[in-house]
């Protein structure tokens, strides 16, 4: 079940966690042993007795690894930094099974800035699921609006998840289309 480039790993203090694929929370106990299966966008995927599960970038040190520290902005950041930093922060979220991020898999159908009239910045996300059943839909729902809502400046994150248009591999990225031997 897990790769030859798996790492080793053993938890160092209870861990909550995502179980792969359904989506369900769960605290994995210290002393617990597994391996690292997938490291991308500041979260790990670890195999532990037959199962998968997602620890935040927040919880890395759980499992001997750097926490992930949030993005920032420099002070005179304009429009177009903001706009390139929540790109960014989006890109950061990767499928758990599946290594390529939520834009490159195509998943992400709109992205939009504005000013509130309040002069605050709120952005709103359009996106789907590679399939209607998924078990981590709520999950990468929460990934996408908790790693924007961590850009500077942002006071409000709405992510609307549809199935419509439907998702399909044409929708992906070349990038992702070779990463997933699709091309």
């Amino acid at each position: 079940m897990f790769s030859q480039t798996s790492q080793p790993c053993q938890f160092e203090r209870d861990c909550a966690v995502v179980m792969i694929p359904s989506g369900d929370e769960v605290v994995i106990p210290a002393g617990t042993v597994g391996y690292i299966t997938q490291a991308l966008g500041g979260s790990f995927t670890v195999f532990v007795d037959g199962n998968l599960f997602r620890v935040a970038g927040l919880d890395a040190d759980a499992i001997g690894k750097e926490p992930v520290r949030p993005p920032s902005l420099p002070d005179n950041a304009t429009e177009e930094d903001v706009e390139r930093l929540i790109w960014e922060q989006i890109k950061t979220c990767y499928d758990p099974e599946i290594p390529v991020n939520v834009v490159d898999l195509g998943l992400i159908y709109d992205c939009e800035m504005r000013t509130n009239d309040r002069g605050e910045r709120e952005v709103s996300v359009r996106m789907t699921l590679t399939a209607p059943g998924c078990g981590m839909g709520d999950i990468l729902v929460e990934d996408v609006r908790s790693k924007i809502s961590l850009v500077p400046t942002i006071s409000n994150v709405e992510v609307e998840l549809t199935f419509d248009p439907p998702w399909n591999h044409q929708m992906m990225s070349d990038v992702a289309r070779l990463e997933t031997g699709m091309m």
